[in-house]
């Protein structure tokens, strides 16, 4: 599919009456019975996690003050960022369909296990998904560090005015930061209106950082300590940029004005991952993110499903279905920052 840096036109609609596009297909997913929670899945991927998490700080104490830690880092980098997948889960309540259950497990993976307000992230992702790739209404493209849309390049200031021109190269060094920026976020929004258990959150936050700290510095000495740290943050913000950039960046971005109703909304800004079992796992599903766009809530191990029948219903309507390889969604995305970034080079 060639995408447009911006999507200012909307496709044609088709005969069908205004408004029933969606309702139609969520009717057929409906039928499939595809959002029905799997909690036999869940226990066993969450379990799995769970050990694997137990077994790295487990070696993490045998091992003690040896630079072996740093394979532990290394591991335990990508338990974080499964992690980061279950609490994603746990926000759509994918897991439970009950709002306590779903925050009580979401605050105890988030803040206590990694670190990350879930408050402060459930309200950002929640504004991602009413309105993605939205130049003005969606968090992920706000041009802090990054420019997202040749407009945003035109008026950028400060940092992303000088990053802006070689984001292309820089985006996986900048990755290396984000499981930081997360945590620094996550602190920097207890002050904000919108947080709504700002102490109970606060306190979960400083626990985590105090084991997480103190457990380091004790066992290991300092040099070994910050490595541990940056081999650890570093490799999990990459994880974590991999697993989440290839959903929209490089897809159009929809300027204000922009009229689109919500199937065409999700559909037009996401893309599909294929590559079999291991991209499902390693992304937790998230390669089906137009799918998941779709039905939020919708458990992991139907999205497969889901993805058949609405890539289907989608050819029917002669809408646009994005789908790739891993590597070819990251180039796809290199290719858009560089491309949007070009304005800032061009100025002397």
């Amino acid at each position: 599919m060639a995408n447009p840096t911006v999507l200012t036109a909307v496709p044609p609609a088709p005969a069908r009456e205004k408004g029933s596009d969606f309702s139609e297909l969520s009717r057929r997913i409906a039928e499939a019975g595809l959002l029905r929670r799997r909690p036999l899945y869940y226990t066993v991927r969450f379990g799995a996690v769970g050990t694997a998490l137990a077994g790295g700080v487990t070696a993490f104490l045998v091992l003690g003050d040896s630079w072996s830690q740093l394979f532990v880092a290394a591991a335990l980098a990508l338990v974080f960022g499964q992690l980061g997948l279950a609490a994603h889960d746990l926000a759509h309540r994918q897991v439970f369909s009950r709002r306590r259950p779903s925050e009580t497990g979401g605050l105890l993976v988030a803040n206590v296990l990694l670190g990350m307000s879930y408050g402060w992230w459930m309200n950002k992702h929640t504004r991602h998904h009413a309105n993605p790739n939205h130049e003005k209404k969606d968090p992920d493209v706000a041009p802090d560090i990054i420019v997202w849309s040749r407009r945003q390049a035109k008026q950028a200031k400060g940092p992303a005015r000088f990053i802006g021109k070689h984001q292309a190269a820089l985006f996986f060094p900048l990755l290396t930061l984000e499981g930081l920026n997360l945590s620094f976020s996550s602190f920097k929004a207890l002050r904000s209106p919108s947080m709504k258990r700002p102490v109970l959150e606060g306190t979960l936050l400083v626990a985590h950082f105090a084991v997480y700290f103190g457990g380091l510095f004790l066992v290991l000495s300092p040099g070994k300590a910050l490595a541990f740290i940056a081999v650890h943050q570093g490799l999990f913000g990459i994880y974590l940029g991999s697993v989440f950039a290839p959903n929209h960046k490089g897809m159009p971005m929809i300027e204000e004005g922009t009229e689109l109703d919500f199937l065409r909304r999700q559909v037009l800004t996401s893309r599909n991952v294929d590559g079999g079992v291991f991209t499902d796992v390693f992304m937790g599903g998230l390669n089906y993110q137009i799918e998941h766009h779709l039905f939020p809530s919708m458990p992991t191990p139907a999205l497969g499903r889901a993805q058949v029948i609405t890539e289907r219903y989608c050819a029917e309507l002669g809408i646009p279905y994005c789908r790739t390889g891993l590597l070819a969604s990251h180039r796809q995305a290199l290719r858009h920052l560089r491309q949007v970034g070009e304005p800032l080079r061009e100025k002397r």
